[in-house]
């Protein structure tokens, strides 16, 4: 099954009070960005897209991923997640597993376990906590939300039936503040 990694990197980071943009912030002395996007070429499920838009992130991609720009990335998630469908359309795919940028603590295993899962729609759960990476059907792609701030979130509360949850390992926290930043130390 051909499955594309999508690492959602759009985002203005406007909570994040330090002095780059947390993208760029650093955790174990790399950008967190870098190490979001590591995780998922490693996990080696397919080949792996970066959502990019308020922050030029051109210095921090690897020569092996692709670059889609989401011109209206400032409207919410939703149209970063909606670029990353329209570049993920016309090929073969079956699936799209989608990331965050902001979450450095997700390891290769968590991508490939989700990306593994056989449903229209898998979730990550760290201990008690559902978040991202997500796999999403093609099937699926179509109900997604098209304005906002959700990506998937919305479609999961509505679709439950079509929802597993995937045990997996590492840190499911996100980077919104410096707060958060410091917390993962």
């Amino acid at each position: 099954m051909a499955v594309i990694a999508v690492v959602l990197a759009a985002g203005a980071g406007s909570r994040f009070e330090g002095p780059t943009h947390k993208l760029r912030a650093e955790h174990a002395g790399r950008p967190i960005v870098q190490l979001a996007i590591e995780a998922a070429v490693s996990a080696g499920i397919g080949p792996v897209l970066v959502v990019t838009g308020a922050e030029p992130l051109d210095d921090l991609l690897p020569p092996s991923v692709t670059e889609v720009r989401a011109p209206e990335w400032s409207s919410g998630q939703s149209r970063s997640l909606a670029a990353a469908i329209r570049a993920v359309e016309p090929t073969s795919a079956e699936a799209m597993v989608v990331g965050l940028g902001d979450m450095p603590g997700v390891t290769p295993g968590c991508w490939t376990a989700v990306a593994q899962a056989a449903a229209p729609i898998a979730v990550a759960r760290y201990g008690g906590r559902l978040g991202p990476p997500v796999r999403l059907g093609r099937e699926v792609w179509s109900e997604l939300p098209s304005g906002g701030d959700e990506g998937a979130r919305s479609l999961i509360r509505r679709r439950p039936e079509l929802v597993v949850e995937v045990p997996v390992p590492g840190d499911g926290r996100d980077v919104d503040t410096l707060e958060d930043l410091r917390d993962l130390a």
